[in-house]
């Protein structure tokens, strides 16, 4: 019973693991352009959300404020929630709008979902979405514009890195950005499907806001494109409409972010999963399907470490098993050799196709692994604990476009 027991779950998990596999090859698809130039008419609301932001606030307005595209166009505000700095009067001072959130909020879900009620009855054509650490392409808004006009209600831009250099910590989140870039989004956008949305970084059309926008866990990211895929909305991912997001470098920064997004995403598979599974099968909807799939990722890691354990201990009491996965078992270190070179031959190949530096990379390059095996314990934490108090993130890496860009 036991030994069927493991067949059945390491027969789903390969399954799942076959899946995204075979969807990342279609990020090499050649397909003509989606998204053509169009005149600039579209006009933003420019939002970003802002706590205790006063030492890089500046930078991202600044970036704001160079952008290719009308200035008549677009508005910055500066969400100001749960200050305890001069972040106001600096957001004031670089040239936003201030909209200050004056009713209790944890999340950034919260803070969005009180300025979209504030602006429900502006003149705004859609929405762009920036964290208050970030800086931004001069083309941004340009390119969200032709994407708009082009018939795309929702956009999911490139996710960069301020400080991919900083350390092994900083690097390997960008290579994580990076494959979620490379081999997730453009892989959706490819076939026509629906891409993830991804924190920052991102335009809503106002008309898909004002349909209704309730976040309920503390990733209001993707729950919009949950909440996108359920309405049929197809999300696109724009590659070339870039931000620049600062990364953390302390480990223990990185655990209490990672642990939010576990936590999040397991909440949104709970909250979500029949409605994915139920509209995905009926109408053959394949973005319902890959979200659930996308939302189940925690559980399915922790899932594998389960079958090693059960595998190690098969080996020990000396019950023989025939299947793949005990055949790489077996090889031992050899087996993690392969794998873990195949992992440095990704992370070279992504940081390259992302014309960055990989010889000024490669301490990521090579503890990536280590990044990825410590999600581990965030994701079993995660899943045992009930409530996750959000922690925030000081960011101080003062940057303007021209730095990251060089």
């Amino acid at each position: 019973m036991i030994q069927f027991i493991y067949y059945i779950l390491f027969i789903i998990t390969i399954m799942y693991g076959l899946y995204f596999l075979v969807t990342s090859f279609t990020s090499f698809k050649k397909v003509k352009p989606k998204i053509t130039a169009q005149n600039a008419s579209t006009k933003f609301a420019v939002l970003i959300a802002a706590r205790n932001e006063s030492k890089v606030i500046a930078d991202l307005i600044e970036s704001l404020k160079k952008q290719n595209y009308p200035q008549s166009l677009f508005d910055i505000y500066a969400l100001v929630n749960n200050c305890t700095d001069n972040t106001e009067e600096v957001a004031k001072k670089a040239g936003a709008k201030i909209i200050n959130v004056d009713v209790p909020v944890k999340t950034k879900g919260d803070v969005l979902k009180y300025t979209f009620k504030k602006l429900k009855k502006s003149d705004y054509d859609a929405y762009l979405v920036f964290d208050a650490d970030n800086v931004v392409h001069p083309d941004f808004l340009k390119i969200m514009n032709d994407t708009f006009l082009s018939g795309y209600k929702v956009a999911q831009g490139r996710k960069d890195s301020k400080n991919l250099q900083d350390n092994w910590l900083s690097t390997s989140y960008s290579i994580f950005y990076y494959i979620q870039n490379f081999f997730f989004n453009k892989s959706r956008m490819n076939i026509d499907e629906a891409a993830a949305i991804n924190g920052t970084g991102f335009m809503v059309a106002k008309s898909v806001i004002d349909e209704g926008f309730e976040p309920k866990t503390i990733t209001e990211d993707i729950e919009l494109s949950i909440m996108c895929v359920l309405r049929n909305i197809n999300v696109a991912y724009v590659e070339s409409a870039i931000t620049y997001d600062e990364q953390p470098t302390r480990f223990i920064d990185s655990w209490h972010q990672r642990s939010r997004w576990s936590k999040g995403i397991i909440e949104c598979n709970r909250l979500y999963r029949k409605q994915l599974i139920a509209k995905g099968i009926k109408e053959r909807n394949f973005s319902c399907i890959d979200k659930f799939l996308f939302t189940a990722a925690p559980q399915f890691q922790v899932l594998g470490l389960i079958l090693t354990i059960m595998l190690f201990v098969f080996k020990v009491v000396g019950i023989e098993l025939n299947d793949i996965f005990s055949y790489f078992y077996s090889l031992g270190f050899l087996c993690f050799l392969i794998g873990y070179v195949i992992t440095v031959i990704i992370n070279i190949y992504v940081i390259t196709y992302y014309d960055r530096d990989a010889y000024e990379a490669m301490p990521g390059i090579l503890l990536f692994i280590v990044f990825l095996l410590t999600w581990i314990p965030i994701n079993i934490i995660c899943l045992c604990k009930k409530d996750l108090k959000w922690v925030p993130i000081e960011h101080n890496r003062k940057s303007n476009i021209k730095e990251v860009q060089s």
